[in-house]
């Protein structure tokens, strides 16, 4: 979907409150907020609820949506704070959750090295979004979810040969855009 796709999406939110208008915006952005929200948190059910919030707060912002520059940087930065207090939340709970996610964060990297990081899994998210949609599921299944080239095959109805050439086309256009990115 193209940009101009979705400040139509938006606009349509928030001159007619368009329920319609959110679902789609909901269905194009739900996965890469997820993954984001994951990122932070590593926790499949924490996120999910994160993600949720996240939308709840776009729906009750929706008339200012539109003056946004950047969407797919607005909502990166709403996943990532709401991430971040989801987990200062939960650590008032339980303070081995606030360990385990901070033990993932190395606590030895530096302001910059974490923003580095950071800005780097946003580039990485981006590009991931830009992938054909087969490419994308293929390699998240095998890259992320760290699921065999046989399960992702049959989760998907395809041969296994079909997962390598995806995962093969996955990878190389993640580099190119990834280096797209750079390039800027």
């Amino acid at each position: 979907m193209t940009d101009t796709e979705v400040r139509k999406l938006l606009r349509q939110m928030k001159n007619d409150d368009s329920q319609r208008a959110f679902h789609r915006f909901y269905d194009l952005t739900y996965d890469r907020l997820f993954r984001i929200a994951y990122y932070f948190c590593k926790r499949e059910e924490w996120a999910q609820e994160i993600v949720l919030d996240v939308f709840m707060n776009l729906w009750n912002q929706r008339a200012k949506l539109p003056e946004v520059k950047n969407i797919e940087d607005y909502c990166f930065v709403l996943t990532k704070n709401a991430a971040l207090n989801y987990i200062s939340k939960e650590s008032k709970y339980t303070n081995n959750e606030l360990e385990t996610v901070t033990e993932s964060a190395d606590t030895s990297c530096s302001p910059e090295e974490l923003f580095i990081s950071e800005e780097l899994f946003a580039i990485y998210v981006k590009a991931l979004d830009r992938l054909p949609q087969r490419c994308r599921e293929v390699f998240i299944h095998i890259r992320e979810e760290k699921k065999s080239y046989d399960q992702t095959a049959k989760e998907l109805n395809i041969t296994v040969n079909t997962v390598s050439v995806q995962l093969q086309k996955a990878e190389n256009k993640l580099k190119e855009l990834i280096r797209q990115f750079y390039d800027r």
